[in-house]
Formats: C-alpha cells, structure tokens, sequence
C-alpha cells in the first residue's frame, strides 16, 4: 500500500494569555445563570458536530440549572489548555472539552485535577482527572462502505486531521480496513484547523490530476465531512463524476449533498445526543464528590446514503 502524508501545523501557537483573554473576553459565550458553571472547550465552532454537541450539553446543564460559558479554541491545543485553567480559577463545577486529545491537555488537566475539578472529555479519549469519555466508532463502518462501493480495489485520497482524537481514531480504523485490501492504494493528506475546506479542495486537484477517470474506482475519504465536502468542489470544477466521496458527521450540508449526488455516504452522528450523555455523566460525578471509576460512553451511529434518506429525515425532521 501507498502512502504519503503531508503534515501541516494547525495554528500558530497562543500565549497563555491570548487564550485567558479569549475565555473572558469575544472567546467565550456565557448562558444560564446558576450556581454551578460548566465550562466547554470546543476544538473549533462553526463545525456542525461540535456545535451541536456544545448545544447538547448546554442545553441539558441549563435544564439542571448550570451557568454555561464555551471557548472556541480554533484547534489550537495551546488555547483549550489556557481555557481549562481559566475555567479552573474562575471556580467552574466541571468542565467539559472536545475531540482534543488528551494527551495534547497536559497542563490543563493538570490544573483541573489539582482544583478537584471533573473533566468530560468528548471524543478526545483518557486522562488524568477526565471522569467521563465518549466513543463513537464510526471511522470502521465508513471505511468498510467504502471498500465495498469499490469492489476492493482502486485508489483512495484520505483526507486525515491530526489535531483531534476523532480522526486519529477514524484515521487507524481506515487502516485497518484497507491493510485486508491490498488491491486498493491511499494517498494520505493532512488538513489543518481552520482551513479544511480549502484544504481539502487543494489536495483534491493535485490527486485529481495523477488519477484521470478511466483509472480505476477512485474515492475521497475525510476523516469527518467538510474536508471531503472541499474536495467535491474541486470534483465538481473539473466536472468529474467519477468518484466516489465519503465523510463522517452527518452535518446538513452533507445530508443535503447526498440528496443532490454529490456525496456518496456520510456516516451519521448525533451531537447533541452526545453532548447531554457525557453532561449527565459529570453531574453524576459532581454529585458523587468526583469519586467513582472513570466511565466511557460508547455512542452510536449510522452509515446514511441516498436510499437511506427518507427514513433518516422522517427521524430527524430538523434536516428537512
């Protein structure tokens, strides 16, 4: 098998206080007025799973009568660490942080575990003072539609992100799958945070020019949808309908390029869902004075093509 990986920085690394001003200042968002804060560190808004596991957990600690405050921290590991430990001083009752993994959380972690404060870490995985983690294990199933839409044979561009524990684990699934198809050859590439879409499209035309149609099955594979959605921009400048194209999330752009064509399976989802598991599970852990064996949520998903959309729809009416 083939592969090349082209890495690239996420961001430009903050100073702590460029990350404590982002948590008191334009960076954070406040809501709920309780005696209890939790805090969220979301690796980057603007991207439909995290925002809607955000919402989830948001809404679900305002029910509970919690003060809610989220720092973007725009998939800089620099940033989400100085907001855990302003979230710290500030008194939060638990914090809550996304896809990061948590070995890139070192020093906020650090400060959390010290202050006694629980951390959830969704998707980002086990460390030290994080209580509560979610699994969602979809990276497998994808790959696996993939490799049989393709006969288990041809090229694939996979389009990795290393900055979060999601994609890592998505990322070794799809390795998994493909190491029993050695009839299939990858070309990995790395997007970064911000950036994807751009990204996506670029590697896209470069792969597109040493794959011509006519090569074999070719697929586009993003470690979750808005890479894969950059690169079907690329497909659709240079009018090819040749390939086939996958991402994971289940946003509503991907839901809608799959009603028009354009996509050929995203792997679905549930944010908000998950957002109010893992606060349950912290609430849980407060109101036990923090003691008790960590726990792992296993969420879990569903691969959506076009055929599967009425049903979909009809269940999740909010993508209509």
């Amino acid at each position: 098998m083939c592969k090349k990986r082209l890495l690239i920085a996420a961001a430009v690394l903050a100073s702590a206080s460029i990350g404590l001003a982002a948590c008191s200042g334009t960076g954070a968002a406040a809501s709920g007025g309780g005696s209890h804060l939790l805090g969220i560190v979301s690796i980057a808004s603007g991207i439909d799973l995290n925002d809607n596991a955000t919402k989830g957990a948001t809404q679900a600690a305002e029910a509970a009568g919690w003060k809610v405050q989220v720092v973007d921290a725009q998939g800089d590991a620099s940033k989400a660490n100085a907001a855990i430990t302003n979230f710290v001083n500030k008194g939060a009752t638990a914090i809550i942080t996304h896809v990061f993994p948590a070995t890139s959380l070192g020093s906020g972690l650090a400060a959390a575990q010290a202050a006694g404060v629980p951390v959830g870490s969704w998707g980002g995985g086990k460390g030290p003072g994080i209580v509560v983690d979610t699994v969602t294990p979809l990276g497998k199933p994808s790959a696996e539609a993939m490799v049989a839409d393709m006969g288990g044979k041809g090229s694939i561009l996979a389009l990795t992100y290393h900055g979060g524990q999601l994609c890592i684990d998505r990322e070794t699934a799809l390795d998994k799958v493909l190491a029993a198809h050695p009839g299939i050859t990858v070309t990995k590439e790395e997007v970064s945070i911000p950036g994807f879409l751009q990204q996506g499209a670029q590697y896209a035309n470069a792969w597109l020019s040493s794959h011509p149609a006519g090569t074999g099955p070719l697929a586009i594979w993003g470690c979750w949808d808005d890479p894969t959605l950059g690169a079907i921009s690329s497909l659709e400048q240079q009018n090819r309908t040749d390939v086939l194209t996958y991402g994971i999330q289940g946003s509503k752009t991907a839901i809608a390029a799959i009603q028009s064509g354009k996509l050929s399976a995203t792997a679905f989802e549930d944010g908000i869902k998950e957002g109010k598991d893992i606060f349950a599970a912290l609430a849980k852990s407060v109101a036990a004075g923090g003691k008790g064996t960590p726990v792992t949520i296993t969420e879990s998903g569903q691969i959506i093509r076009k055929p599967d959309l009425a049903a979909f729809l009809k269940a999740h009416p909010e993508f209509n």
